[in-house]
């Protein structure tokens, strides 16, 4: 059974399960999908992101505003908190840095993330964090800020075994997405090679991200298999132990049954 460890299921298209969110549900798990931690991304798509997947047990979320959101509401410690005391909240963010979309002063941006950090040690909650061209600002603030009390996850890893081992000493997984599977990720795919098999997780981003052979098209949960698959050839093992030990990491890291 795998574990999609970041997906954002608001943003999925249905259209191939006649717009029936119930009917994609059922089919990842007759593709055996056993859990999805959906991602929030703005406070805004947040209560109807909630009222989506709340019905479902093995469906979990995070709470939080992306480090490339402007045009919305700039989350309060005191917001985050409210909204992450929900049962099915197991993580805060995605948070972060991004210099890639964004530019000039990013001040805002820091202070974004630093109340991100706040909300997760004061809730004893693991941190899913997005980084783009920004890697080692974001772990000097996740030092200076003490998030290895919680840790987390550095999703979509897209850094060099150098910068891994800085996340892991942090008290970070390291979770692979589609893009190990594209073949100039020659440097992800050294890391996946190297991380200990008791610190990495799979994930797909869908609908971003899709990994070969669905490259460039939407992508789903179910293709999470396809991380595993790669994974798996990369370490010379089998996909259903790379399934295994994903979804151990998984629930060890959110303390889940």
């Amino acid at each position: 059974m795998f574990i999609d460890s970041h997906c954002h299921l608001d943003r999925i298209d249905l259209k191939p399960y006649h717009n029936d969110f119930d009917a994609f549900v059922q089919d990842a798990h007759a593709k055996q999908i056993e859990h999805m931690l959906c991602i929030g991304i703005d406070l805004e798509s947040y209560p109807a992101m909630l009222a989506l997947v709340e019905p479902y047990p093995d469906i979990s979320l995070s709470v939080g505003v992306h480090p490339n959101v402007t045009d919305g509401k700039d989350p309060s410690v005191d917001e985050l908190m409210q909204l992450a005391g929900h049962e099915k909240v197991i993580a805060i963010g995605e948070t972060g840095l991004d210099y890639f979309r964004s530019e000039g002063d990013l001040e805002w941006q820091h202070q974004r993330f630093r109340n991100h950090i706040r909300v997760a040690k004061t809730l004893n909650k693991p941190l899913i964090i997005h980084t783009r061209e920004a890697g080692h600002d974001s772990l000097d603030v996740l030092k200076a800020e003490g998030a290895d009390q919680v840790g987390g996850i550095i999703h979509c890893f897209t850094e060099d075994w150098a910068y891994a081992e800085k996340a892991l000493d942090l008290n970070f997984f390291i979770s692979f997405s589609g893009i190990v599977t594209f073949k100039n990720a020659q440097a992800i795919k050294d890391v996946a090679q190297k991380v200990p098999a008791d610190r990495f997780l799979i994930e797909t981003d869908s609908p971003y991200l899709a990994p070969v052979p669905y490259r460039g098209k939407p992508n789903y949960p179910t293709y999470v298999r396809h991380v595993a698959e790669h994974i798996a050839e990369l370490r010379n093992t089998s996909v259903d132990e790379i399934a295994e030990l994903s979804r151990n990491n998984f629930y060890r890291l959110f303390a889940l049954q």
